[in-house]
C-alpha cells in the first residue's frame, strides 16, 4: 500500500457528517425529535472547522519543511520538444 499524508481536515468533516447522520437516524428511530433545519448549522460548522484544521495542518507542514531545507533548491523545469534541440543528426 502506498504511503500517504494524514489529512485531519477530512477527518473533522467526516465526523460532522456522521454526527448529522446519527441525529437524523435517532429522529427516524423515534429516539428524539429533530427539526429539519438542524443539519444546516451542524454541517456548516463542521465544514468551517474542517477548513480551519486543513489550513493549520498545511501551515504546520510547510513551516516544518521550510527551515530544514535552508536555501531553496532550484526547481526542475519541464521543457517542451520545441525548445529541445534535435540531436538525431
Amino acid at each position: 500500500m502506498l504511503r500517504h499524508d494524514v489529512q485531519p481536515g477530512k477527518l473533522v468533516a467526516g465526523f460532522f457528517l456522521l454526527l448529522t447522520a446519527v441525529i437524523y437516524a435517532g429522529d427516524a428511530g423515534d429516539a428524539w425529535d429533530t427539526p429539519w433545519f438542524v443539519a444546516i448549522p451542524v454541517i456548516i460548522v463542521g465544514l468551517f472547522l474542517a477548513g480551519v484544521t486543513a489550513f493549520l495542518t498545511q501551515a504546520i507542514r510547510h513551516r516544518r519543511t521550510s527551515p530544514a531545507q535552508g536555501a531553496k533548491a532550484p526547481r526542475a523545469t519541464r521543457t517542451s520538444n520545441a525548445e529541445t534541440p534535435d540531436r538525431s543528426e
